[in-house]
């Protein structure tokens, strides 16, 4: 894991890189690799690269990047992991290719110079990275099919700037920060800014799953090499058990040259984790749960069912408790950490830090359980609203203009668009979704930019992203959730909170095999034959207990006597000191 930075002077005239700007791009991102640090520019100037390392696999200094494949001027800075790359250098080195480090890294060098672009069938892992074919003379990017990990390019028509975060991409030399109304908007609309806009015209993340050539041209239109609703409507040849599918998971994610942990809460995705992993060797595994001083003896409070758990299993269990001073202590050093505005990953930043605090630089995550296993209520909830709604959906234009001005003041706003918006899945998954509605956003923003951001967006309708594709209504619901709330928002937190604290957050639920091999099993009863996996099983005391989510108590830390302003309280209202921080009135 670790922080890249790069660019490519790619057009005639451009100017030669500077060091400077560089190392102000990698060393912005200083927390994602705190263990090393590293440049290379070409001898024209033309190109260079910037890493900061977190040494997690191949620990040694020659596994240190940017990196040479030997005996060739091919380079690669890399952000990530490739979980099957013993199985990928057993391969090369029985084909011929000579190793000097046992690093991932280099196997995606060798990789690259057999294969090239093909090679990103192959990868099961989480990556974004960046080749420097000189044979080409040109640079070769690409993103994992999930999103786990971020790549965000600057393209300013002669040279090309890309880094693991937009800060870094701040810190170059004059990078364009006029608003993108698209990212702006989005960022209301669901509570975090929508890939591939950040708030800034000049800066775009490089879409999941694709990849893309930069040239003497500039860069090519970014290229597909995986697609979610194809995915999902293809599942294994021969799929194993859903047991040896999990297994099979946590294993590839445990691969490392350093302890890894697992983030452990009293819901089902992660004790299934942990369980897993405490079935090889308990007695070496770390968990770390997070309590809340405000929900000390609530139903919120799910550190006692973790620790008896944990104890059941035999692990190293850690319980860390955060409080309001707490969070007020560290509130500028998370607006800080946050690159993107964001109205979560709360959580994830504290559990991180508690991770780090006990030692570990990896991490296991539940997440992306409940977007595979039908977790949350939209799964039942958005099918029955779409049929219930689509006879009526001629009325949802009129309904809207009549109670829109005034249905807030009695409930949710939301309840003007039910049949506008209700009739397909796209629309359902945004009434499901969205922080605001779209018809509330020039309230919030000027106008101008409210329209222009709406247009370029496009929802419900651009939400559909070969959602016919999708065999079954379930399925729809998990290609919506999957693409959107948890590529773009928990996905993203993750990363961003993780790397606050230079730990690595590992999703073994969120990996294309994994995702093909439980295709079959994705029937009732979803979550309880997860927790049957394990050997034991879960036991009943969190099989039974009622979904409540991984909360923070927001409202208690952040609405209280510090906003007394009423239009400050609410999740809305934490939306709004959010973006005030990116964003100063």
């Amino acid at each position: 894991m670790c922080g890249i930075a790069g660019a490519f002077a790619y057009a005639a005239g451009a100017p030669r890189l500077r060091e400077g700007e560089l190392r102000a791009m990698r060393d912005a991102m200083a927390a994602r690799g705190p263990d090393g640090t590293g440049e290379w520019f070409s001898s024209d100037g033309r190109i260079a690269f910037g890493h900061r390392r977190l040494s997690i696999v191949d620990l040694r200094s020659i596994a240190d990047q940017p990196m040479r494949l030997a005996g060739t001027e091919i380079r690669i800075v890399f952000n990530g992991e490739i979980f099957n790359y013993p199985a990928l250098r057993a391969e090369l080195v029985a084909a011929g290719a000579r190793f000097e480090t046992t690093s991932d890294t280099e196997v995606l060098l060798h990789l690259y110079a057999r294969e090239g672009e093909k090679m990103l069938g192959r990868l099961r892992g989480m990556f974004a990275f960046a080749i420097h074919d000189p044979a080409k003379d040109a640079l070769f990017v690409a993103r994992d099919p999930f999103g786990i990990k971020p790549l965000y390019l600057a393209d300013d028509g002669r040279t090309l700037r890309f880094a693991s975060q937009v800060k870094a991409l701040l810190a170059a030399d004059a990078p364009d920060t006029r608003p993108d109304p698209a990212g702006h908007v989005g960022f209301f609309l669901w509570g975090h800014v929508p890939d591939p806009h950040t708030l800034y015209r000049g800066i775009r993340a490089l879409p999941a799953g694709t990849s893309m050539w930069i040239g003497a041209r500039g860069a090519s239109v970014p290229k597909p090499f995986f697609d979610l609703c194809t995915a999902l409507g293809a599942p294994a040849s021969n799929p194993p058990s859903l047991r040896d599918a999990v297994v099979d998971t946590v294993a590839h994610h445990m691969v490392a040259d350093v302890p890894v942990g697992v983030f452990l809460s009293a819901g089902i995705d992660s004790t299934t984790l942990a369980a897993i992993a405490a079935e090889k060797d308990a007695a070496q595994l770390d968990t770390v749960t997070l309590g809340f001083d405000a929900f000390r003896g609530t139903d919120n409070d799910e550190t006692a069912l973790a620790e008896a758990f944990a104890k059941a299993r035999g692990t190293r269990q850690h319980t860390h408790w955060i409080g309001r001073a707490e969070f007020a202590a560290e509130r500028d050093s998370l607006f800080a950490a946050m690159d993107q505005p964001t109205v979560d990953g709360i959580n994830t930043y504290f559990v991180a830090r508690a991770a780090r605090q006990t030692g570990l630089k990896v991490a296991l995550s539940g997440l992306g359980g409940d977007e595979i296993f039908a977790g949350y209520p939209g799964f039942a909830q958005i099918p029955t609203l779409v049929r219930r709604a689509r006879p009526f959906a001629f009325l949802g234009g009129v309904l809207r203009a009549a109670t829109q001005g005034w249905i807030g003041a009695f409930t949710s706003p939301k309840y003007a668009g039910v049949l506008e918006y209700g009739a397909t899945f796209p629309g359902a998954y945004l009434l499901r979704r969205a922080l605001h509605m779209p018809w509330e956003i020039s309230g919030l923003l000027p106008r101008a930019l409210a329209a222009e951001g709406l247009a370029a967006l496009g929802y419900p309708d651009t939400l559909d992203r070969g959602l016919a594709a999708v065999p079954s209504d379930r399925l729809k619901v998990s290609a919506l959730e999957i693409a959107n709330y948890m590529r773009d928002r928990l996905l993203r937190d993750s990363d961003w909170a993780g790397m606050a604290h230079s730990i690595e957050i590992r999703v073994p639920f969120v990996d294309p095999v994994f995702l093909a091999n439980v295709l079959p099993s994705l029937g009732a009863p979803g979550k309880r034959a997860l927790a049957g996996t394990p050997v034991p099983p879960l036991p009943a005391e969190l099989t039974d207990r009622p979904k409540t989510g991984f909360v923070v108590p927001v409202r208690e830390w952040l609405m209280g006597e510090a906003h007394p302003d009423a239009s400050l309280r609410g999740l809305r209202g934490w939306a709004r000191q959010v973006y005030r921080a990116f964003v100063p009135a």
